[in-house]
This record gives structure tokens, sequence and C-alpha cells, in this order.
């Protein structure tokens, strides 16, 4: 037996080393690709490459998706029904309550926050972006809805209420100096994933389903962060983009559904598939990252219970 456990560690280990390459594969592709450029004599080269990596990003989200197959053809193809069933998934998917997120709260100390922040700063796909590249030629009312939560995005027009600056000042004010190197891969496989729902349009209702999770389930996550920024002794000036986003969304999280999410699947329910197949890869997707990020922290599943 203990020879079959020391394989499987083995084995364990070349797949997260896969994973790894894979992931710093596709960040850099799809940090490439979202860069404004000009024109150069090598454009065909690059779109070659580009083709490769667009497939090698395609067999991972195809991969994934079988993962949760079976789980999101359990989802009712009836607006009312699939509203409530996607609306439990903030008490039911993968990654809800993680143990992780209390002890933010009420025992991380500065440098177990600061290691967790530099994660999530690094790990940041840019909410903003996604939502923009997404709602291309949807239908009025869903865009309407998805130019609402961009606008918010951006600060309602106030650069000093944009929401991507206002984390990278948090990191600034905190001193976090992210690199890509020093994030694990989940973080990366994560804003892989959003990255590939958002460039490829066969992959529209997933975004709109990942999107509008994060939307459902990120107000108790950040609220514990903000609560264990405060214990470490922060004013709002560091904490206000937690704290915005542990109200905010909550607002955002109702229109979503009501605006985007019911009236896609009321005009044509093969949506719903799509729709739940994003939600629960976003989910599955950060239950991965809580799993590392708790592994690196050092904590063990039954002290936190």
């Amino acid at each position: 037996m203990s020879g079959l456990g020391e394989v499987a560690g083995e084995a364990g280990t070349e797949d997260a080393r896969l994973s790894e390459r894979l992931h710093r594969t596709l960040l850099r592709f799809n940090h490439a690709r979202l860069a404004p450029g000009f024109p150069t004599e090598g454009w065909r080269a690059a779109v070659q490459e580009e083709t490769q990596l667009r497939l090698l990003e395609g067999e991972y989200v195809e991969a994934e998706r079988r993962r949760i197959a079976a789980w999101a053809a359990e989802a009712p193809e009836d607006a009312d029904g699939f509203i409530a069933w996607f609306e439990d998934l903030k008490e039911s998917g993968p990654g809800q309550h993680d143990p992780l997120f209390p002890w933010l709260a009420t025992q991380a100390t500065r440098e177990q926050m600061d290691w967790f922040l530099t994660q999530e700063v690094a790990g940041e796909a840019g909410f903003d972006d996604l939502v923009a590249l997404t709602q291309l030629q949807l239908p009025t009312r869903a865009k309407l809805e998805l130019a609402r939560n961009y606008w918010d995005e951006m600060g309602r027009g106030r650069e000093d209420a944009m929401h991507g600056p206002m984390l990278a000042e948090m990191a600034q004010k905190l001193g976090l100096k992210p690199t890509d190197e020093d994030t694990v891969w989940e973080a990366h496989a994560l804003a892989n994933l959003l990255c590939a729902f958002a460039f490829n349009r066969r992959y529209t209702y997933h975004a709109v389903g990942a999107l509008g999770i994060v939307e459902e389930t990120a107000p108790g996550r950040t609220a514990c962060v903000n609560e264990g920024l405060k214990r470490l002794g922060f004013d709002m000036r560091v904490r206000r983009y937690y704290a915005l986003h542990s109200t905010l969304d909550v607002k955002h999280s109702e229109t979503w559904n009501k605006e985007v999410l019911r009236p896609l699947v009321e005009a044509n329910p093969a949506c719903a598939r799509p729709l739940a197949e994003g939600a629960l890869l976003r989910l599955t997707a950060g239950a991965r990252c809580f799993e590392r990020y708790r592994h690196e922290l050092g904590l063990d599943l039954k002290s936190l219970s």
C-alpha cells in the first residue's frame, strides 16, 4: 500500500507541474492579447502562434467542462427553476463557506493577510474588461444590465472610484509586490478561465454565468477580508475595495439574475446549460484556489471547523 501511495503522490506532483506550466503559458498569452499593440512585419507568425495557444486554451476549457457536465445537466431550463437553482449555488456550490475566510476575518496575521492579498491581486483578471468583452451582441435587456455593471466598475466616470485602480491602490498602500512567479497556479487558472470565456464567443453564455456567480458569491468573502483588515488596524482608505464589494455586489447579483439570466433563459432555454457550466466552472476554480491558499498558509481543516 505504501508503494501505491508513493506512486499516487508522484502522479499528483507531476499533474501539478503540468498544470503550472499550462497556466503560466496561458497567463502570458492573455497578457499579450489584452495589451494594445502595433502592426508588425511578423504578424503572420504571431497569428500562427496564437492559433496554437487558442487550441491549448480550448482543450483546457473542454477538459474542465467534462468534469462538471453531469452537475450542470441538472440545471432546469425554465426561467423560475433556473434562477432558483442558480441562487442556491451560493449555499451549495463548490468553495462556498470555505473556512479560509472566517479565519482571515478573525485570526490571520498581517503577514498571512499580505500573502493572501498578493495572490488575489496577482490573479485579478479585470472584471471591467471581462464584462465589456462579454456584452458584445447580447440581447438589449442583458446588454443594458452589463453596461450598468461596467459603469459601476468604472467608478461611474470618476477615476478615484474605479474598481481596478482601487485594488491596485490597496496593494500599493500595503506594500504588496505581486509577481506572476510568486503566484500559485490555481490563481492564474481562475483568471485564465474567465479570459477564455470572454475572448471566445462560443463561451459567451459561460462568461455570463461565471460573472453572475462572482457577483452572487463575492459579498460574503469580501466582507470577511474587510473585517480582517479592520481587525489589523487598516482604515477605509486601504479597505474600501473589499468594503465596497461586500455590499455593492449584493445589488449587482439581484439585477444580474433579473435582467440578464432570467430573460436569456426565457428567450432560449438552451442557454441554461452553458450558463450553469460557467457558474460551476468559476466556483470550482475558486474552490481550488481556497484549498491551495489554506495549504500554503498551513491551515488544517480540522482546526478550522
